[in-house]
């Protein structure tokens, strides 16, 4: 069975706060940087989500609402993908449309 492992760096500055997030994937030799990363883990014992969401002094406001509203769109489109449950993803979307043109980084049109 082929593994893969992705690897988080965070640096952090003397207040313990996010300065540079770098990622990589055993997959390839390249490493990336990221100004926020949001993961999503499903707890199978406790059947609940824990998250870790990071971001550095870098992420700009305008880029974390962007941030959101892509997010949201990608997971009504896993929801699909997971479960084919149409008019869940369907209303995700509706949603992640009013939340994007609501925080501008959806142009309304």
């Amino acid at each position: 069975m082929k593994k893969s492992e992705i690897k988080f760096t965070v640096t952090l500055n003397e207040k313990n706060m996010p300065e540079k997030i770098d990622w990589s994937a055993s997959d390839t030799q390249k490493t990336s940087s990221s100004k926020a990363i949001m993961i999503g883990l499903w707890d199978e014992n406790e059947k609940n989500t824990l998250r870790i969401d990071l971001w550095t002094r870098h992420m700009m406001v305008d880029e974390m609402k962007q941030f959101f509203h892509q997010n949201l769109v990608s997971m009504a489109d896993t929801l699909e993908r997971a479960t084919g449950d149409k008019d869940a993803a369907k209303s995700m979307r509706t949603f992640a449309g009013e939340f994007g043109a609501r925080v501008k980084s959806l142009k309304k049109g």
